[in-house]
């Protein structure tokens, strides 16, 4: 690995090191185009430091979705992130209706929470049903095709760009979540549901980095590539 690999080979390499650029909050889904030492420029971080971190840390068994087919790869997006997420999102939006209800007057940050995390997640449901229903079909019969189908939004590039920016807001979202809960750290007189919030929190904050890493990173280039090549035959 060189001192300036961009924060998409990192994770593509080796996905187990997304717990480190998560705790140094280096974003590698919406910015995973940024060098490592760009990235680092910005927030003040010594590369070499960071490179040492990531070469420590082991791989683990994983699909490799840097060999996956388009059609493939939409597969398991659906099957592994839009699953966790149709999950997780009325568990936790329950949960945090649960904590508010009872630490809120301690904790008025709460509030914010919830109100952040109910934005979150009116953004992320209609934006899992367009991939499912509009965008991953026409993924999947761009991927059987021999020649370049005709789909009603014209290039695939204009509804790619639109899930692009709502990548960008979820990452927004996120990062207000992250730092109004102090990096999703309970308070000392947290309870068990309290914790169980935060924790959930943070986990869907580092699957939803990945799942937006896999889309913009892999998928949606190999798919424009596919459908160009497609277009010139």
């Amino acid at each position: 690995m060189t001192t300036s690999p961009t924060l998409a080979a990192i994770i593509d390499a080796n996905p187990a090191t997304a717990g480190i650029l998560e705790h140094h909050q280096l974003d590698y889904c919406c910015g995973g185009q940024r060098t490592l030492d760009q990235a680092c420029a910005e927030r003040d971080l010594d590369p070499a430091a960071i490179l040492a971190e990531l070469e420590e840390v082991q791989p683990e068994a994983a699909p490799d979705w840097t060999t996956m087919s388009p059609a493939a790869l939409v597969n398991h997006i659906e099957s592994t992130h839009h699953r966790y997420l149709h999950e997780e999102l009325p568990r936790l939006a329950a949960l945090t209706d649960k904590v508010l209800d009872v630490h809120g007057t301690r904790h008025p940050e709460l509030h914010d929470v919830e109100v952040t995390f109910t934005e979150l997640r009116e953004d992320l449901e209609p934006h899992l049903t367009k991939e499912e229903r509009v965008l991953f079909p026409m993924i999947r019969e761009l991927a059987a095709a021999t020649t370049a189908p005709t789909f009603p939004c014209g290039s695939l590039a204009n509804p790619i760009r639109m899930m692009l920016l709502e990548h960008d807001r979820a990452g927004e979202l996120l990062a207000t979540l992250r730092g109004t809960t102090g990096g999703f750290e309970p308070p000392t007189d947290a309870c068990a549901s309290y914790q169980a919030l935060y924790r959930g929190l943070a986990e869907v904050e580092a699957d939803t980095h990945l799942h937006v890493h896999k889309e913009n990173n892999v998928l949606f280039p190999a798919v424009l590539a596919l459908e160009d090549a497609l277009s010139t035959q």
